[in-house]
């Protein structure tokens, strides 16, 4: 026998939600509900005790704020993470090697100080960072803003010098390299010494939320150009010519032009060594990238790289045969710590300022990624104060600035590192070479470095896919990614800097000055309360755009109702021609409930029922001002409710704007409920003043509906309760 079920004998009730309860107005939850507790207030002795107050407690908690490490050595997991660590420490190492030596080069340093700056900051991050899993050290973008400062404060001409060349007529310009390179070293370490500085002030004053203010369009945008600069100062060392190295505004175009020139002079071995290189890199990190799942630790290929062309530049002395440069001197050991010149101080502040936040703005966000990927956090104020000790500390032992960088962070994690004994280990591998063997790098075609930055800039060279990607998403951040890509290729990246925080600045102000505004009967298609109208505006209420505030409510409310009522008013005159009648009462909108009275002479008169609209006058004196005039309610909406759900702010500008259109309607009883968004705001900016109450805030929307319905009903309609 079959039966037939059907298919809502099994459907579960649908589920209800109700809520009874009083129409609550602020006046009523302040007084009523609400119930602060009343407090003293306390003295400034009272207040710097509580701040000085000292405890074992607070002791504790400052001591493990000040040294993460304190948290999870102790319960550090041996048998867990350290094979992990090991592997990861020894992997990152290896790599941090020829990075290092070749990030020196766009610092326009020696080689070997890129290791120093890989030893010694990485050491102190291991016990002052919050991040288990990022590479301190070495990065291009920082680098290359070292570079520029370093160019700029010691260029080449500086240190010429004219040697006789047998007779006294015939000289010869050469350059005293070695008085550059230290003068060079030395404005390097006082604008690391400057940086860190400022990383660790704004790190006590608690600054950690800059980071904020680089919105990742613009981080994105600026890091592209960033690596259009890294990649166009390399060309001359690919291709083996000499050239004057820029800076400053159109310092890209310049150095192109200066490669296009003097391109005829390459050297073809140069070339050569180079691009065999660069094959070889892209190769290799294309098999990682492929077989990643597989290979228990990536190809090192940046170290086979160096090894081979090390190997390969020693057997065929390629440096004197084929006249290819090399690193040439590294010393062996580490140097003793000194004092930084602070006499260069004054010519270094705007660009440190600049180096700091870039610097900061990259760890922090890469920072992040790892942090929630492996569920911890880290702080910001806390890795402001890191990155500062790293920098300032370090600087004393002639290191350059240092930050995050992205693909030694990425194989420190993808190699099984769990927390910073891999960055400890890494660091004891570069003091290994520095102390030890660093003189077996001293043959390495300067090439060979070049293609190691050049291939390691790919990652950078991909975010152009963010133009398409946002231009599907959000105009206006493509706007902020190519404004921060075309300003720092073309001013430079400490110029390039500022003006995409500028536009992007603006075009938050933008935003707030174009934001969404609506009444009740356009929003999400809403069927409309008997004459109430509900304006609701996506944005804060301020200086920049209150005028615009004001402007959408005469548009989209009031000349709406003006509208209504000349429709009326119209179609009431057509009626009266088409009947030839005398005067008469009729109609005008059943659903409203609002009479009408049409009388000779075009003129017509509001009757009011109960308690509902407000006198309507369809005339005018001379005297009437054109904004009492604009608001007089020509129509029959007696409530004007203003949703301020979305507003965060209002300041005094605002506070104004929105009393004018209060004093001016409130005259024609027209004043409607508001929605709460901060009350204390508006009590210190005098909002409640003269017919503006708080009984008109009410907390949501609903409430001042079921308000405004109540007081407006004629007295033959129920109350709506």
């Amino acid at each position: 026998m079959e039966q037939h079920v059907t298919p809502c004998e099994d459907a579960p009730p649908p589920l209800m939600y109700r809520v009874e309860r009083p129409v609550f107005d602020e006046a009523y939850l302040h007084t009523q509900l609400l119930h602060p507790r009343e407090r003293s207030p306390k003295t400034i002795r009272q207040r710097l005790a509580q701040q000085l107050h000292c405890s074992s407690e607070r002791a504790k908690a400052i001591a493990l704020s000040f040294l993460p490490i304190l948290t999870w050595l102790p319960s550090y997991p041996v048998k867990e993470y350290l094979f992990g660590d090991l592997v990861s420490g020894l992997s990152t190492g290896v790599m941090q090697l020829p990075q290092g030596l070749a990030y020196a080069m766009l610092a326009a340093v020696p080689p070997v100080y890129g290791l120093y700056s890989s030893f010694y900051p990485v050491l102190l991050y291991t016990f002052f960072g919050t991040s288990r899993h990022i590479s301190i050290g070495t990065f291009a973008v920082i680098s290359l803003m070292i570079g520029g400062v370093v160019v700029r404060e010691a260029p080449d001409s500086m240190f010429t010098i004219q040697a006789l060349n047998g007779t006294a007529t015939n000289t010869t310009v050469f350059i005293d390299t070695e008085a550059r390179d230290a003068r060079r070293v030395h404005v390097a370490v006082v604008l690391t010494t400057l940086v860190g500085v400022i990383q660790l002030v704004l790190g006590l004053l608690r600054f950690g939320f800059v980071a904020i203010y680089l919105t990742e369009p613009l981080v994105r945008g600026f890091t592209t150009a960033a690596a259009v600069h890294v990649f166009i100062s390399q060309l001359k060392y690919l291709l083996g010519i000499q050239t004057p190295r820029f800076s400053g505004p159109l310092s890209a175009l310049h150095s192109v032009m200066a490669v296009f020139s003097d391109i005829t002079s390459t050297n073809v071995t140069t070339l050569i060594v180079g691009g065999v290189c660069m094959v070889v890199l892209y190769c290799v990190k294309d098999l990682n990238e492929r077989f990643k799942k597989k290979l228990p630790v990536p190809i090192p290929g940046e170290i086979i790289v160096v090894m081979v062309s090390t190997g390969i530049s020693y057997g065929l002395s390629l440096s004197e045969n084929y006249q290819v440069d090399v690193v040439r001197t590294i010393p062996s050991g580490l140097l003793p710590p000194a004092i930084p010149d602070f006499s260069l101080l004054p010519n270094l502040v705007t660009d440190s300022i600049a180096i700091a936040v870039v610097g900061f703005s990259m760890g922090i966000s890469l920072a992040k990624i790892f942090a929630l990927k492996h569920g911890y956090s880290v702080d910001g104020n806390q890795e402001l104060i890191a990155l500062g000790l790293c920098n300032f500390v370090s600087s004393f032992f002639h290191t350059f600035a240092i930050t995050c960088s992205m693909s030694r962070s990425l194989v420190q994690e993808s190699t099984g590192g769990n927390t910073q004994i891999a960055g400890l280990l890494a660091s004891m591998v570069v003091l290994l070479v520095v102390v030890a063997i660093g003189f077996v790098f001293q043959p390495l075609p300067q090439t060979a470095l070049a293609a190691i930055i050049m291939v390691n800039l790919l990652g950078m060279f991909k975010q152009f896919r963010d133009i398409p990607a946002l231009w599907r998403t959000s105009k206006i951040e493509l706007a902020i990614w190519l404004v921060a890509f075309v300003a720092s290729v073309l001013l430079g990246l400490d110029l390039g800097l500022l003006v995409a925080l500028g536009f992007a600045i603006l075009s938050v102000i933008y935003r707030t000055q174009s934001s969404e505004t609506c009444d009740s009967a356009s929003l999400f298609q809403a069927a409309e309360c008997t004459g109430i109208k509900i304006f609701h505006s996506n944005s804060s209420i301020y200086f920049a755009n209150s005028d615009l505030y004001l402007n959408a409510l005469k548009e989209k409310v009031i000349s709406a109702a003006v509208s209504r009522k000349r429709k009326l008013k119209k179609e009431s005159a057509e009626r009266e021609s088409q009947n030839h009648k005398s005067p008469q009462k009729m109609s005008a909108d059943v659903e409203l409930g609002v009479t009408h009275e049409v009388v000779a002479g075009g003129g017509s008169q509001n009757h009011l029922e109960g308690q509902g609209n407000g006198q309507v006058a369809e005339t005018h004196t001379e005297s009437d001002s054109e904004e009492t005039r604009f608001l007089e309610p020509l129509c029959p909406v007696h409530t004007l409710i203003l949703d301020w759900t979305p507003v965060n702010f209002i300041d005094s500008v605002g506070a104004k704007a929105i009393k004018l259109v209060r004093d001016l309607i409130s005259t024609r009883r027209a004043l409607g409920s508001v929605q709460k968004c901060n009350i204390t705001e508006q009590i210190c900016l005098s909002f409640f003043t003269g017919v503006a109450t708080p009984e008109m805030v009410f907390p949501t929307v609903h409430d001042a509906v079921l308000h405004s319905r109540r007081r407006t009903a004629p007295p033959t309609i129920p109350a709506i309760q």
